[in-house]
């Protein structure tokens, strides 16, 4: 009995792959993650890598949660105690709001919910579109070599219901708009929570410790406070790997601060307060103090800020390390300084506005200022760590304009920085440090922006245990049910603020959203104009042998977006000049939805018919955290990987079909499944192919891709002009026209984002209406 492989064709250039064929689709995903992960995260490294991993997780991960006691006491009693109890109340709501959010949702559930190694939302929205097609743009093409992992072999509830709600998303455009919405928004307020950060941490270790031993205005505190911020912004270039093991020790002392005077303060205060692990005592809270207990939990929620930058730097660490450092560093000695104060406040209930400072023994003062002061200076570290790690993964997935994102480490990819954010990010700490004069305001602000965080990182992950891990409906409900119903509470009390500065991060995240919904909005756009508008099987027979007059010496690198067929820009090259290079590729660069792409996985060439004309398509897949490499090693590499497709190709060619007929099997040409037959071919010749002597032919072509290479290689790059149709509305004409192409003019332009010399680049011009 013959078995019958065959695909559609839907483009001019035959699917035949190279040595770098397409892998298996339904073993792709598993396998690269595991060897994705392995390679990058740890999961091979011995415990000395792994531990040290978690000492950096101290310095970068942990300085903003750890500080929060700096200013939770303050800000939850902000009218001062009203009843003693009160204080047991509030430090139960802060204990088990560590234990609840912090503790078990991120660091035993979240953390887990990582797209290869990588966290935060961007991460989120990745993972979940590898198993479901909730992309705008198509992320699920044979280019991809990624497809839902739905096998419905076992017809479970959890796969029927994993496969109902995949094929809703996927069908319903409301759905794909409103998570990329809440990805962008969420997106949004981490930058607002980037800049409130350094704000909180900073001013309210300067300004409380020099208030209470130095007579110093307000106007010298911001002043101070301003020349802090612009020496750790500046520290950034050094990257998180030299930042992290700098502060680690810095933030492992203060722990060690914190600790033990929470521990003097308890047995010297009053022990008694460690009844407030009975949870009795939220109840009496709020039965006592009714409306004003629920607007204290916008002081109470700022304990666990930070939460969300253990995920967000996840790609810079690993989940071992991330998991180690909040077991074995912070929550110990975070819950200490908290019940520490609280014994304090038994005793001295009026000094609740400068708990932290107030309630540190008098030898130890000065040390713990000083160790606290570098710690509120190190707690903005994890932010800003995260808001580079989520750019870089939001820009890779054209939702965000071009920046310059640098890799700082050469041993962990994740580690990067932005130079344009970092700037933007150290201007608005200067510049809120003046308008915000109030550390209680800053507060509202910043619980506001956390809190939204976290919600959408549960409503994500809702999707993750439907989609992707499949497990049972009861466990994904008490999971919704028990955190989302916290962090509502939580965001509730947060917004009541919002005339009183909790504005801010809201205003950030608009002002995001817009930025990058229209980037986004164009990129889709620009795609699709192109997929519609891609050069025919006979326009392209046309173009290559009556209007082209002659080829030119040298290879030609034609860059588009677009990963199948022949961009239209290539029709309006040969229209305009009438000749082309002896050897064209036309080259898309894809970035997929997953942190890495291994070498031998990168390339995936096609040959245009007929093939002497020597047209060649070429996909160079990255990852969104791969490092590119300049013009000159990636145009080796391609023409290294060229050569070896064009060789297998002829090779396999003979030898096909022979093999096949004695298998029975028949092959027509076009298959994209030929990986597999190959597979099949060497389980019945083994080295056979390999001791086939070289075709004449074959070794004449070779010839004529290294003279072309000798003969140099020319960058083509489209300069598209986006324009919105003459019949579009005056709206989109404005967006696209008008606000689009300014952001597109202040970005960074192709060529830089590609590394390729300006003395190599031949721009060829084009306008799309959209």
């Amino acid at each position: 009995m013959s078995t019958e492989v065959e695909t559609k064709e839907s483009n001019p250039v035959s699917r035949k792959q190279s040595k770098t064929r397409l892998p298996r689709v339904d073993s792709f995903f598993h396998d690269a993650e595991k060897v994705t992960y392995a390679e990058h995260h740890g999961a091979k490294d011995d415990w000395v890598r792994t531990l040290s991993l978690a000492f950096q997780s101290i310095g970068i991960v942990y300085g903003d949660i750890g500080t929060s006691p700096l200013y939770v006491y303050a800000s939850t009693f902000t009218d001062g105690i009203k009843h003693n109890d009160d204080i047991l109340g509030v430090l139960s709501l802060i204990i088990y709001s560590l234990i609840l959010l912090p503790m078990l949702k991120y660091v035993f559930i979240v953390l887990w919910a990582n797209d290869n190694g990588d966290g935060g939302t961007f991460a989120l929205y990745s993972l979940i579109s590898r198993y479901a097609k909730i992309s705008l743009v198509p992320n699920q093409q044979a280019e991809d070599a990624l497809v839902s992992n739905y096998h419905l072999e076992g017809l479970t509830p959890e796969l029927k219901r994993a496969h109902w709600l995949k094929q809703k998303l996927e069908n319903s455009t409301v759905a794909k708009i409103l998570i990329f919405t809440c990805t962008i928004f969420a997106t949004g307020m981490v930058m607002g929570d980037g800049v409130l950060t350094p704000l909180i941490s900073v001013i309210s270790a300067v300004g409380g410790g020099l208030t209470e031993k130095v007579n110093l205005t307000t106007n010298q505190i911001d002043w101070i406070s301003a020349a802090v911020f612009v020496i750790l912004f500046a520290a950034q270039r050094f990257g998180t790997d030299k930042v992290g093991y700098a502060f680690a020790p810095i933030v492992s002392l203060y722990f060690l601060f914190i600790g033990g005077i929470g521990l003097y303060n308890l047995i010297h205060y009053d022990i008694g307060v460690l009844r407030a692990f009975n949870p009795k005592y939220i109840v009496d809270y709020f039965s006592r103090n009714g409306k004003q207990g629920w607007i204290s939990l916008g002081g109470v929620l700022l304990c666990y800020t930070g939460t969300e930058a253990m995920f967000a730097d996840l790609g810079h660490f690993s989940v071992r390390a991330v998991q180690i450092g909040f077991s074995c560093a912070l929550f110990p000695a975070v819950s200490l300084a908290y019940i520490g104060q609280a014994a304090y406040l038994r005793k001295h209930p009026e000094d609740v506005a400068s708990t932290y400072y107030k309630s540190i023994p008098s030898p130890l003062y000065w040390p713990t200022f000083v160790v606290s002061v570098g710690a509120a200076i190190i707690a903005s570290q994890a932010m800003i760590s995260g808001a580079f790690a989520i750019i870089s993964q939001s820009q890779t997935l054209g939702c965000f304009p071009r920046v310059k994102v640098l890799h700082t480490s050469k041993k962990y990819e994740g580690q990067v920085y932005i130079p344009e954010v970092n700037f933007v990010l150290g201007l608005l700490c200067v510049i809120m440090t003046f308008a915000y004069k109030d550390t209680v305001k800053i507060g509202n602000a910043y619980g506001i922006a956390v809190t939204t965080v976290m919600f959408v990182t549960t409503i994500f992950l809702s999707l993750v245990m439907l989609l992707i891990w499949k497990i049972s409906i009861f466990w994904i409900i008490l999971f919704f049910t028990i955190f989302g119903t916290a962090e509502l509470i939580f965001l509730s009390s947060a917004c009541y603020k919002f005339k009183e500065g909790g504005y801010f991060p809201i205003a950030v995240a608009a002002v995001l959203m817009a930025l990058m919904g229209i980037w986004h909005y164009v990129h889709v756009k620009r795609y699709w104009y192109e997929l519609k508008h891609m050069v025919s099987k006979d326009k392209l027979e046309e173009l290559t042998k009556r209007r082209c007059r002659g080829r030119i010496p040298g290879i030609g690198f034609l860059y588009s977006e677009l990963v199948q067929g022949i961009p239209p820009i290539f029709a309006h090259l040969v229209e305009k000049v009438p000749y082309i290079h002896s050897v064209l590729v036309f080259v898309s660069v894809k970035t997929l939805p997953i942190p890495y792409v291994s070498s031998a996985e990168r390339f995936i060439f096609r040959q245009a018919e007929p093939k002497e004309q020597r047209l060649f398509r070429c996909i160079a897949r990255y990852g969104y955290n791969d490092k590119k490499e300049d013009a000159n090693a990636f145009s080796a590499s391609l023409i290294e990987q060229l050569k070896s497709f064009v060789h297998d190709e002829s090779l396999f060619a003979q030898t096909t079909q022979s093999q096949l007929n004695n298998e029975n099997i028949r092959l027509r040409p076009g298959a994209q499944s030929m990986v597999h037959i190959e597979e099949r071919l060497a389980e019945i010749s083994g080295t056979q192919a390999e001791q086939i002597s070289e075709p004449q032919h074959i070794q004449e072509d070779r010839q004529i891709y290294e003279q072309e290479l000798a003969n140099g290689v020319v960058y083509l790059l489209g300069e598209t002009e986006v324009r919105a149709e003459r019949n579009s509305s005056i709206f989109k004409k404005i967006i696209v026209n008008y606000v689009y192409n300014f952001i597109k003019k202040n970005s960074r332009q192709g060529e830089k984002a590609l590394l390729i010399p300006r003395d190599q680049i031949l721009k060829v011009g084009m306008t799309y209406e959209i």
